[in-house]
């Protein structure tokens, strides 16, 4: 018998991969835009990372419900994909294809229970009613888009080495960034968020009585969160600069575009940027993104 023999479990990471694009190219324009950007090994395991998290995402915010799961069973379903995320990163397989993409990119860019323990519990809180203040805010955030950051920010530095100081500085960046994507979407889902799931991310504010001076204050703390994370682009690997550096510019336009929104409004209307002008910041980072590396 000639040739080489067939590779089962790649063709079945294979497939997995894919179903993880799949799942991207369905519910993200916008990331999806910027992963485009990234080498491709690296974009895979982006991609990967985000169906996970966006299949628990759907489990507390949108498929579950429709179908009609109640409160305890949603949660069932996420402690269910929580054990099987974590039994699939310690052995490398899963019958679950999105779980099985994360936890091949997990195993091949170093990201533990360290990191996917405090997602899940941020996805775990969302089905708590009860309200949320600052402290469980701040939680919520890590949990939920700065953990998200630093596993996108293991795969972008495989194989680069950087050295200890060099790393704090990366991963202070991607914090900061997750965290400034993350309160951008609190105030883009403000009618969501509120009028239907009943969400407060933001204590001590009515969210149906917002005031300008009040989304003000919001949008100056992302913009902090922006600055500091763009600091840290131009130290990315080549590979991956560019397509942060389109999600970073993304990110403060949506900013721009809450500033010049009346805060009454958003709780009727999400602001988003149209799909010409996110192009525009894809060709424009892809062309200009440049810097050094350490």
């Amino acid at each position: 018998m000639s040739g080489q023999e067939p590779d089962p479990i790649g063709a079945y990471t294979e497939a997995a991969t894919a179903s993880a694009a799949t799942v991207i190219r369905f519910y993200s324009t916008s990331f999806g835009a910027a992963a485009r950007l990234l080498e491709p090994v690296v974009r895979e395991q982006v991609r990967s990372i985000y169906a996970l998290v966006r299949v628990a995402d759907e489990v507390v915010d949108g498929a579950a419900a429709a179908a009609g799961l109640d409160l305890a069973t949603q949660l069932e379903h996420l402690d269910d994909l929580e054990r099987e995320t974590e039994r699939a990163m310690a052995i490398g397989f899963s019958t679950n294809l999105v779980v099985h993409a994360f936890a091949v990119t997990a195993r091949l860019t170093g990201i533990g229970t360290d990191l996917t323990a405090p997602f899940f519990a941020s996805m775990r809180r969302d089905l708590d009613a009860d309200p949320l203040d600052d402290d469980e805010v701040a939680a919520y955030i890590h949990g939920s888009a700065e953990v998200v950051g630093l596993m996108c920010l293991r795969a972008f530095i495989v194989g680069s080495h950087p050295s200890p100081t060099a790393l704090a500085e990366l991963e202070d960046g991607a914090t900061h960034l997750g965290a400034a994507f993350q309160k951008v979407n609190f105030l883009r889902d403000l009618s969501a968020d509120w009028v239907r799931l009943g969400r407060n991310y933001f204590p001590g504010v009515d969210p149906v009585h917002l005031t300008e001076q009040q989304k003000h204050l919001i949008l100056d703390d992302i913009d902090l969160d922006l600055a500091i994370a763009a600091r840290c682009i131009p130290h990315l690997p080549r590979g991956s600069r560019a397509a942060v550096a389109a999600a970073h510019t993304l990110f403060a336009r949506l900013g721009s575009k809450l500033r010049g929104t009346p805060a009454g409004s958003l709780l009727t209307a999400r602001v988003r940027v149209p799909d010409a002008e996110k192009l525009t910041i894809a060709v424009h980072a892809a062309l200009t993104s440049g810097g050094r590396e350490r």
